[in-house]
Formats: structure tokens, sequence, C-alpha cells
């Protein structure tokens, strides 16, 4: 297959080098000609516009920073769907939007190519070692044909469902891991405006319970199987320790907003008549806030989890 790739930035660059090195033939494509460089002396081909790479390529790829990027790369007159091929596949390797992506993935349809949201993460740094993961909203038999090719650059391409899914993925963990630096942020000052030494209180607390387990583990015991009695740890014991360091943080002067909200949901939670239940309980509170439900079987809660440890 020949690919295009569209977009060679800090990861853009890295991804491209690597489906290189795999023995892909590419076809590149940015608005700076020099940063292609490296990939031309290594025996990548030049197109002038999106359009051109399209008319080339059987997978396209863009690594753009987002929407209003990605909008003119696809529907410019010399964009990706005025040189794409029928049968061609398309994958969006951005940041970007549901709607967006839904309307290019019927754009595409129309000229019987297909459209991905393929959104990635790993950093620069996973970018350059291929330890990414890609995960790829789409029509499953066309990614299962790619996903090849998806290997070269990612040690995690995996498909999550249709069109605008893995964009929803992208956006629930970027948004989880930002909220968590802020509260992060609130706690670290706390304690070291408490007296203790930054180095020494990051040490110390990376080897205790939420350290240890990966963030996203976190919620397979409880919130993703609705499962809450027997707790593991009960909730009146965690209100104690929350208003113990909420405290804290108000007698030293240390703003604490997420905290606090915190300690506001834990009391919501006791006023249900929850004390018993475990510590993870107030979760309940935001999906009924959001009107959703949400109750996986432990049974396959448990195999994502044995996945790993096979891999």
């Amino acid at each position: 297959m020949k690919v295009g790739f569209i977009g060679l930035g800090t990861m853009g660059a890295f991804m491209a080098a690597n489906l290189q090195n795999a023995g892909h033939e590419l076809v590149i494509h940015d608005v700076r000609r020099e940063a292609g460089a490296n990939r031309l002396s290594a025996g990548a081909a030049w197109a002038d516009s999106p359009k051109a790479v399209a008319e080339q390529s059987d997978i396209i790829f863009t690594s753009l920073p987002g929407p209003k990027e990605v909008e003119p790369v696809v529907f410019g007159a010399d964009g990706i769907l005025a040189g794409v091929k029928p049968g061609a596949a398309y994958f969006d390797l951005s940041t970007n939007s549901q709607a967006l992506v839904r309307r290019f993935a019927e754009a595409l349809a129309e000229k019987g190519a297909f459209g991905f949201d393929a959104p990635v993460s790993g950093g620069p740094k996973g970018a350059e070692s291929g330890k990414l993961a890609i995960w790829v909203g789409g029509d499953r038999a066309v990614f299962d044909r790619c996903k090849p090719v998806l290997d070269a650059f990612g040690d995690q391409a995996r498909y999550i469902g249709p069109i605008g899914t893995a964009t929803v993925a992208k956006l629930v963990h970027n948004m989880a891991g930002y909220a968590m630096q802020t509260v992060m942020a609130e706690v670290f000052s706390m304690g070291v405006k408490a007296g203790m030494d930054p180095l020494e209180l990051w040490a110390a607390i990376r080897q205790g319970a939420t350290g240890r387990k990966r963030t996203f583990d976190r919620v397979a015991d409880q919130f993703l199987i609705d499962k809450y009695d027997p707790p593991a740890f009960a909730l009146k014991l965690a209100h104690k320790d929350v208003s113990l360091a909420v405290n804290m943080g108000r007698d030293l002067g240390v703003p604490m907003r997420l905290c606090n909200l915190t300690l506001e949901d834990i009391n919501e939670a006791l006023n249900r008549g929850w004390e018993n239940l475990d510590s993870r309980a107030p979760m309940k509170l935001q999906l009924e806030r959001a009107g959703v439900t949400i109750a996986c079987d432990p049974a396959a809660v448990q195999a994502v989890l044995d996945a790993d440890k096979v891999g």
C-alpha cells in the first residue's frame, strides 16, 4: 500500500519516520516543505497539496493541531476529498471534534472511501518509540485491513466503535488527565506548605494505594460494575480523611477548590445514607446528574484487565 502523510510536526514527523522505517512507500505534505526534509532524504515523495497526497495514496494520515486545521485539509479545493480514490482509507490522528469527523466520514463515503477518527496518545516520546495508543472509530473491516500499517507506528492500535467514538475516548482521557493535574497541584501545594519537601512527598505517596494502581483501573472494581457493597473502604472513613485534608488546607490558607467540591459530593452521599457503601459511591451522583447508567459485566471488565497481563 502507498501511504500518504500530512502534517509533519512534533508528533507527525516521528510517526511518518516509523512508517517509512517499516518499509512503507510514503507520500508526504506539510505547510512547510522543510518539515519533510528528513523523510524526503530517506526516499519519500513530496506532494504539493493534500489533494495530491490523496490521489497517490491507499491510506492517508493527517496529524494536525485540531479541527480548524483539519477542515481545510479535507474539504478545501485542494483537499483530501478532492483527490481521494474509491476504497481508500483516511485516518485523522488529530484530536478533533465529533461533528467534524462524522462530517468527513460521510463525505468520503459518498466517494466510496472510508473515514476514521484515530487520535493517538503517548506524546512525542511515544511517537518516536512507537509506543502509542491509537484509538480508532469507523468501519471495522477496513480497520482490520489497515491495522498492520497502524502497527508500524503504534503498539496499541485499538478499534473503539463507529465513527466519532475514538474522539470521545481521547477527550475523556485528556480531560481526566488535566482535571487530575489540577487536583495534584492543590494537594501538593498543601503538602509543601505544611512543611514537606516536595521530592520526599512525591516519593512517599507514589507508593500508596493511589500511586501503585493504574489510574483508570481504579474504576474497575466498583464504578464500572455498579457494585459498592461490600465496601473495600467505607465512605464514612473517606469522609474523615477528606475532611482532615480540607481542614489542613484551610488552616494553612491554601485554596482547595476541587478538594472542597469532592467533600461536598461525599457529604451529599452521606446524606443519602451511603456511609457504609464503598468510598467510590459518590461517583453515582454524577451519573444521576448526567442521566446515564453504567453497569458493565464484571467478567468483561476482568477480561480487559487480564488481557494486559497476557500482553
